[in-house]
């Protein structure tokens, strides 16, 4: 059974950083783009940031570009996403989630693997 594991949310003042992690087990991991969502209480799940299966492209949604960083380790079965200059309304929960496919796609509903999410709170 296909895990994808979060890791690295918490509580941040406004203008922090924080460097989320999301280890992947039973997948080739190679096989998969991977993306990072988001989902603040009343919302629909967002796209943030996609990254293609070898890592050499990238997507960002506009509110986080320049901010956010999102990148892979193969070798390591594990994608990170960079948040800097956080603001409150990156609160959220934060999903990785995996799609086999080379790139990386903004609708949710195409990708194949999820995993459970990681809170992060940005105090103002």
């Amino acid at each position: 059974q296909v895990q994808l594991v979060e890791s690295g949310g918490g509580l941040v003042q406004a203008g922090g950083s924080l460097r989320l992690s999301c280890a992947a087990s039973r997948i080739t991991f190679s096989n998969y783009a991977m993306g990072w969502f988001r989902q603040a209480p009343g919302k629909e799940r967002e796209f943030v940031a996609g990254i293609s299966r070898s890592g050499g492209s990238t997507d960002y949604r506009d509110s986080v570009k320049g901010r956010f960083t999102i990148s892979r380790d193969n070798a390591k079965n594990t994608v990170y996403l960079q948040m800097n200059s956080l603001k409150p309304e990156d609160t959220a929960v934060y999903y990785c989630a995996a799609q086999r496919t080379s790139s990386s796609n903004v609708l949710p509903q195409t990708y194949d693997y999820w995993g459970q999410g990681t809170q992060v709170t940005v105090s103002s």
